[in-house]
């Protein structure tokens, strides 16, 4: 037994060796081995998600997840529909990192287990781009065509267009224009456009 394990390890370290080179050659790029290994948009086809949508085997799924077509789930993210259902809408780029959750356990976990953990949904709709390692909590509905800021908590609904980011993530702009014309404006100054 311990031979065959050994010569599993073996054939598994040859075949990312090999996909490593052919990831580096092609694309420049090195991934962990599970996520250079499975094709992403396969397992969101699994997954039921939208046309040409994919994501990383490094992502986490749990409960009633929905997303629309076109979209990008990256790697080593959260998306938590167990707690009243996630959807997210065509053509979103949620980053690396992002956590999504349709539930906590605050008040279950400080009330000594009396209380029930909260459940809500969560909705975040098409065109919305999600910076790295975001953290949107249960309830939330973000619109389309937003921009949430890398490193930011999203704890309150945010409207269509709108550009926000920190913590708690606080208005920064908007979004104007359509198609090849959008663009992003900031408030105040040091923002750029």
């Amino acid at each position: 037994m311990t031979d065959k394990v050994s010569e599993l390890g073996d054939l598994l370290q040859a075949l990312h060796r090999q996909r490593d080179e052919e990831l580096r050659s092609t694309f420049n790029r090195s991934l962990p081995f599970a996520d250079a290994q499975f094709d992403r948009w396969e397992r969101a086809k699994t997954l039921g998600f939208g046309e040409k949508t994919s994501i990383y085997d490094s992502s986490v799924v749990m409960g009633e997840v929905t997303v629309g077509a076109n979209s990008w789930i990256g790697p080593y993210t959260m998306l938590d529909g167990s707690g009243g259902g996630l959807v997210i809408g065509d053509n979103c780029s949620i980053s690396s990192g992002t956590h999504i959750y349709t539930h906590d356990t605050v008040l279950w976990a400080v009330s000594g287990g009396v209380q029930a953990a909260r459940k809500a949904r969560v909705v975040i709709g098409s065109n919305t781009y999600i910076g790295a390692q975001v953290v949107i909590v249960a309830g939330v509905t973000i619109g389309s065509r937003c921009v949430i800021a890398a490193n930011s908590l999203v704890n309150r609904d945010v409207l269509d267009g709108t550009i926000v980011g920190g913590t708690p993530a606080r208005h920064l702009g908007r979004v104007e224009g359509e198609g090849a014309e959008a663009r992003l404006v900031y408030d105040g100054k040091g923002g750029a456009s």
